[in-house]
C-alpha cells in the first residue's frame, strides 16, 4: 500500500528482455533506500513493483507482459516516480494508493494557471463513473485531487512542488499516464453491485 506521495525520482537505466516480460534496472535516486530488502514493494510510476535485485543505489524489477500491455512508462530508459510502500503507523499524506494501475488516460491539456499547471486528462470510459469532483486520483503514481469532471475527461491543479518533485512536469498534449481510481470508490461499487435492488417494506 502506497499514499501517492512521491519521495524521489529515479530513472529506468536498462531494460532485458525476459521469458514473459522485461528486467528493469533503476537508478533509485534520492530515495532513501534504509531498510529496503530483497521481496519489498516499490511503486514506480504509479506500479507496485517487487524488488528482486539491488545493487548499490540501483534495484531490479521483473515486469510481466501483463503489466507492460496495461501501464505506460515501464517499457523504456526515463524518469519514473518512486514511493516505498506505507509503514503501520506512517502519515498518509495523499490517499490510500494500491499501485495497481486500472487504465491508461491520455493528456489532453498542460497549461499554466498562475504558478500552478492545469492538468487536463482524458480517461477510459470504463473508468470515468469512478472520477468525482474533490475526490482522489493518482495520476504516474502521484495522489491528485479531482476539480473538474466532464464525460471522458477531468482536470487536476498541480502546484510548483508537485511539479519540481515528480515526473509531472515533462507532461504535455498527448501523453499517456498511468491512472489509478480512488480505493474506496471501487468496494462502494462493489459493495452496491452485490446488494443487490432495495426492496421496499409492507404498507399494511
Amino acid at each position: 500500500m502506497f499514499t501517492g506521495i512521491v519521495q524521489a525520482i529515479g530513472r529506468i537505466e536498462a531494460i532485458a528482455p525476459r521469458e514473459q516480460g522485461v528486467r528493469l534496472t533503476v537508478d533509485a535516486g534520492g530515495l532513501d533506500l534504509g531498510g529496503v530488502a530483497l521481496g519489498d514493494s516499490i511503486c514506480v510510476q504509479g506500479c507496485c513493483l517487487t524488488v528482486v535485485a539491488q545493487a548499490g543505489r540501483r534495484l531490479g524489477f521483473d515486469v510481466s507482459r501483463e503489466t507492460l500491455d496495461c501501464t505506460v512508462g515501464l517499457d523504456r530508459p526515463g524518469e519514473v516516480n518512486l514511493e516505498k510502500s506505507l509503514g503501520l503507523g506512517d502519515k498518509l499524506g495523499g490517499h490510500l494508493v494500491t499501485g495497481h494501475v486500472d487504465g491508461v488516460g491520455e493528456v489532453l491539456a498542460f497549461e499554466p494557471a498562475g504558478e500552478s499547471r492545469r492538468l487536463r486528462l482524458r480517461v477510459p470510459a470504463d473508468l470515468s463513473r469512478y472520477v468525482a469532483r474533490k475526490g482522489s486520483i493518482c495520476v504516474d503514481g502521484v495522489s491528485l485531487t479531482v476539480n473538474r469532471v466532464a464525460d471522458d475527461d477531468f482536470e487536476v491543479n498541480l502546484i510548483p512542488h508537485t511539479l519540481e518533485v515528480t515526473t509531472l512536469k515533462r507532461l504535455a498534449a498527448g501523453v499517456a499516464v498511468n491512472l489509478e481510481i480512488d480505493l474506496i470508490a471501487r468496494y462502494v461499487e462493489r459493495m452496491l453491485a452485490a446488494s443487490g435492488p432495495v426492496r421496499g417494506g409492507d404498507s399494511g
